[in-house]
């Protein structure tokens, strides 16, 4: 089933291609996509429904990680827009599930 919500990608620019859930490929020194889908900044605006955070920890590995405002504000807009996201320790994207916003016990994505 193709995604149907709004997106744009975090840099602004065109995605490189059909890569599985995201629009660009991965950089290979660091582990993480060259970009990311994010909602645009007119939905993002509409308000938050869960608190605006931008640092989560892995709970398998122990390592926080700290994203760009507009990945943040994606998930602080729609929980559950995003299935996995990267860790900096592991240098991997993993499910959602795996991670807790910094600070909290709380599950990243609910």
């Amino acid at each position: 089933m193709p995604n149907t919500k709004p997106r744009t990608t975090l840099s602004g620019r065109a995605p490189e291609g059909n890569f599985p859930g995201a629009p660009a490929s991965v950089d290979e020194r660091t582990g993480m996509n060259r970009d990311y889908w994010v909602l645009p900044e007119e939905e993002r605006a509409k308000g938050f429904v869960r608190p605006f955070r931008d640092s989560y920890v892995h709970e398998t590995c122990g390592t926080e990680t700290k994203m760009a405002a507009p990945l943040a504000g994606t998930y602080a807009r729609d929980p559950k827009y995003y299935g996995k996201t990267f860790c900096v320790g592991c240098r991997a994207h993993f499910p959602v599930g795996e991670f807790v916003w910094s600070g909290t016990d709380e599950k990243v994505g609910s």
